[in-house]
């Protein structure tokens, strides 16, 4: 009885992945037929996105026969091929090695890019030099838009992030598009406000070059995630709060719990992306993200609860007021009604589903537990 129930738990857990690919594919699978007998380019494409989009273009090339190729642009291969080995052989994927600044571009006709590059979040987490991370981002977006015009490339996604609003202001519950805010230039906290500073570059940049040479561009301006692959031991707090709940606890929250966030799935985050990329309209852009706003402390109790153990929460820092000044929840209202997309997943069945893959995969996330 006891191997019956092991198996049985790791047949859910390793098909988690099999169901949220279903979901992604019967989703966009009106959409595929553009990129038949074509070839894309992705930059960013081996992080937390980059991995998703890969294994949704793998199922939908193989389900549809479009025979279709991808172009990987990469620094490091070698951690790649250690995570995801499968991707690696896949016969269409084939990876081009280089700096997003100045890599040599690959020979040929690429019908779509995505472009995802930034720095590593592990880079940002160890605090890496404001001046390569602006430039990373800046200089890698307009040498990519060069690459597109090179390429005569006919559709661009460029993956922004909702740190180009700036400060969300506290009124305002669920920040919208066409929000006019912008980050603090003399805010010493580099990593909002050159992150946010260099994403509004390259997206005036991106729509520079949609304007002068014809590219179709789309910008997606993404929020907080969860689900398999997240990076557990840097800076992110779900990350860090379903780490600590699978390690047995406590969970620790590192400021005082008052900052609201919000998490979207990623079969549902891979989901929007390919259909802003085929279906968004040129010169526009659109929130990607969760309108489920929830405090951090609200969060690390939801984590604790959905662990199915006694976990305790330790909060930090002491806030008497628990008011908070720090909020991140976009308004998805233009990409629901203009797209068609929705949230599928809700944040505690999202919470579920990662902790079950990390549990069926402790050694891909180092993990001893």
């Amino acid at each position: 009885m006891l191997l019956y129930l092991i198996i049985k738990k790791m047949n859910v857990c390793n098909n988690i992945i099999s169901e949220d690919l279903d979901y992604i594919f019967n989703s966009t699978a009106s959409m595929w037929n553009e990129i038949r007998g074509k070839q894309l380019f992705l930059t960013g494409a081996t992080g937390f996105f980059g991995t998703w989009l890969l294994e949704s273009f793998i199922e939908a090339n193989k389900k549809l026969d479009l025979n279709a190729k991808v172009v990987v642009l990469t620094r490091n291969l070698d951690a790649f091929q250690k995570q995801s080995p499968h991707i690696c052989s896949n016969r269409a994927i084939r990876f081009h090695i280089g700096d997003v600044r100045n890599y040599e571009f690959p020979k040929g006709t690429f019908s779509h890019i995505i472009h995802g590059a930034t720095t590593s979040a592990t880079e940002t987490f160890n605090n890496q030099d404001p001046l390569i991370k602006y430039d990373t981002i800046a200089e890698g977006t307009r040498h990519t838009l060069e690459f597109a015009v090179y390429c005569n490339c006919e559709k661009f996604l460029l993956t922004s992030s909702a740190s180009a609003y700036g400060k969300q202001p506290l009124e305002i519950s669920h920040i919208s598009e066409d929000f006019s805010g912008a980050p603090y230039t003399i805010d010493k906290n580099f990593d909002h406000s050159v992150l946010g500073e260099a994403k509004r570059t390259s997206e005036i940049l991106t729509t520079i070059y949609s304007d002068k040479y014809g590219i179709e561009t789309k910008i997606a301006r993404c929020y907080s995630f969860v689900g398999p692959y997240l990076p557990l031991n840097i800076h992110y707090a779900m990350g860090n709060f379903i780490r600590d709940a699978v390690n047995g606890g406590p969970i620790k929250v590192l400021g005082d719990g008052t900052a609201r966030r919000s998490y979207l799935y990623t079969s549902d985050l891979t989901t929007w992306l390919w259909t802003i990329l085929f279906r968004g309209q040129s010169c526009d852009l659109y929130n990607v993200g969760s309108e489920e706003g929830i405090t951090i402390y609200e969060l690390a109790k939801l984590v604790a609860q959905t662990s199915n153990k006694e976990i305790d929460v330790i909060v930090k820092q002491s806030n008497k007021a628990m008011i908070s000044s720090d909020i991140y929840v976009p308004s998805t209202k233009k990409a629901r009604t203009n797209l068609g997309v929705k949230q599928n997943i809700d944040l505690k069945l999202a919470i579920e589903r990662t902790m079950l893959h990390i549990k069926a995969n402790k050694s891909l996330y180092n993990l001893n537990i």
